[in-house]
């Protein structure tokens, strides 16, 4: 149950965060992967030699990632894939979509996203709810009330002097 479930999350971690597979990169081996990681890729066995290069390395590196969590990693990627499966195909295409926007910004723009996003987990989840909801009212407005606002959180700043 173990090896099918890694190789559902090895197969979930090529499909979702493997970079383009480059056609002309070396391919890897069956018989250099380590035991553990032959026993974990065991279905791909006899597709192998057939499988692009690229494909083949994405494929090590999600297994040895698989293979470096503890097992409560694991369950948590378990949980997650899990719940992958159960959006509905909109859904997946969206976050496939946003993914790959943040992939296109810069390192810079990245890190600020992550700063962002960590502030927003590091919230409460009351808080979380208020600035969800702050949120869903802000797009609710016309732009002209947003120009409104804007100038209101301007004038605020500028009173407090920041």
């Amino acid at each position: 149950m173990a090896r099918r479930y890694g190789w559902v999350f090895v197969t979930w971690l090529v499909l979702a965060a493997a970079p383009a597979w480059a056609e002309n990169a070396a391919g890897v081996s069956w018989i250099s992967l380590s035991p553990a990681e032959q026993q974990l890729l065991a279905r791909q066995h006899d597709q192998w030699d057939s499988l692009p290069p690229g494909r083949q390395q994405a494929l090590e590196r999600g297994a040895q990632r698989w293979l470096s969590m503890t097992p409560e990693q694991r369950e948590r990627a378990k949980q997650r894939f899990a719940h992958w499966k159960e959006l509905p195909p909109a859904e997946r295409q969206l976050i496939r979509d946003r993914w790959q926007k943040f992939r296109e910004l810069s390192p810079e723009e990245q890190e600020r996203v992550r700063r962002s996003y960590k502030r927003f987990r590091d919230l409460t989840p009351e808080q979380r709810q208020r600035l969800r909801e702050a949120w869903h009212r802000w797009h609710e407005l016309s732009p002209e009330q947003r120009a409104i606002m804007r100038e209101r959180i301007r004038e605020r700043r500028q009173q407090r002097g920041g």
